[in-house]
């Protein structure tokens, strides 16, 4: 594609790359000049405008966009993804419902390095996405791209993106309390649930022992099992830990790198995901926690090694109301 600054007579089927005020209004850029564009222009008194060629083979900046959009999500019903259709080279990909958002991040990387004038910009992968959050965007810079690089866009982004949707319908929240009461959190869960289209079915009040989490967890009927404990767990050996342990059911791990959200837990009892809530939950702000649940809710249980690469990108935002700051 050419480029540049050409007089106005010689105009004619190129790409206006700036617009123009002309007494019958305006000629706004991306516009294929036409007779009557030129002789507006030449009425406007404008004797050389700016102007994009493209050259035999290039794609113009739309037909671009579309081709590749429709590569990265071939299936959007499938995909949980809503496609838009092209406008000023650009398409952009929406979530149709919750869930959190797959994607090939080396595939991207790939598109993104074989040619700076197409370019796709995603959320993180594992994203929490909600309906109509925008998820994915291809812009085309320029006005028209070489064909071949298209071709190659495509390809690289073949069926690379999509939304994990929530397949877990509710869960159950047991909290052990130590002869004050049960500390707050509930309110925080249920909201975490909701947002992503799930419900809180019951909340269970037991003490902070062995025995009784290890009956309240064996009770739960739900698809999901949270505990949060009144006293932070402090050990795999502490009493959620070994609750979930006594009742059958396996410690997957403990602790993650991610803070707040450390003194995380969590396993299975038979099928039934069981997460051990770190203390921070209590509060709505991002933490560990969120990671964990959101992945678990979407059907994509983390093994001990996913957990542990979380630490990077994991120092997340310190809420003032913690009780003991990273920094005083």
């Amino acid at each position: 594609m050419e480029f540049g600054e050409v007089p106005v007579d010689r105009a004619g089927g190129m790409i206006l790359a700036h617009s123009h005020r002309t007494e019958g209004g305006r000629i706004r850029k991306g516009r294929r000049l036409d007779g009557a564009d030129i002789a507006a222009l030449r009425g406007a008194g404008i004797d050389a405008v700016v102007v994009a060629d493209p050259a035999p083979g290039d794609v113009d900046e739309d037909a671009a966009a579309a081709r590749i959009g429709a590569a990265l999500c071939p299936d959007p019903v499938g995909a949980g993804l809503r496609v838009t259709e092209a406008r000023t080279g650009r398409v952009n990909l929406h979530a149709t419902g919750p869930g959190i958002l797959r994607l090939d991040a080396e595939a991207i990387h790939r598109l993104n390095m074989l040619d700076p004038m197409i370019t796709v910009a995603t959320l993180a992968p594992h994203a929490r996405v909600a309906e109509g959050m925008m998820v994915a965007t291809v812009k085309i810079i320029s006005y028209a791209v070489p064909g071949a690089a298209v071709a190659a866009a495509a390809e690289a982004a073949a069926d690379v993106i999509a939304v994990a949707p929530v397949v877990l319908r509710g869960a159950t929240l047991i909290v052990t309390e130590m002869g004050q009461g049960p500390g707050k959190g509930e309110r925080a869960m249920a909201a975490r649930l909701d947002r992503l289209g799930m419900s809180l079915d019951a909340v269970e009040v037991v003490a902070h022992a062995i025995d009784p989490i290890a009956a309240a967890l064996a009770a739960v009927r739900s698809d999901l099992a949270l505990l949060l404990t009144a006293s932070a767990t402090s050990d795999a050996r502490d009493v959620g830990p070994r609750g979930l342990v006594a009742a059958g059911g396996s410690l997957t791990r403990f602790g993650m790198p991610v803070d707040p959200g450390n003194l995380l837990f969590y396993g299975r009892l038979g099928r039934r995901p069981v997460i051990g809530l770190p203390g921070c939950a209590r509060s709505p702000a991002l933490n560990g926690a969120d990671w964990v649940l959101e992945r678990i809710c979407c059907g994509i249980e983390p093994d001990a090694a996913d957990i542990a690469r979380m630490g990077v990108g994991g120092l997340l935002k310190e809420s003032p109301a913690r009780p003991h700051p990273r920094s005083r």
